[in-house]
């Protein structure tokens, strides 16, 4: 999965998201900002997974199933190769 293109994004801890290439603004939620940001720094599936059950209480297939959920959108807007 390609992420680089992550790197560019303005985020603030508020879930204001700033495509300064495309010149789009996003919003997100807590839990997609800190998923955002974790793509963003190189981590993969399953480091991100291990850090967000850590923190949430969420099962492995309900994190696999909205993480892949999360991904095709994130690839929908061009922000990730997927």
């Amino acid at each position: 999965m390609e992420t680089s293109l992550l790197q560019n994004l303005a985020m603030n801890d508020n879930g204001f998201i700033f495509d300064p290439i495309s010149g789009y603004s996003y919003t997100s939620n807590e839990t997609g900002l800190i998923i955002l940001k974790l793509l963003a720094s190189g981590l993969d599936k399953a480091e991100i997974r291990a850090q967000i059950m850590d923190e949430y209480e969420v099962s492995a297939d309900n994190f696999d199933s909205d993480f892949e959920h999360y991904l095709l959108m994130l690839d929908a807007l061009n922000l990730v190769e997927y």
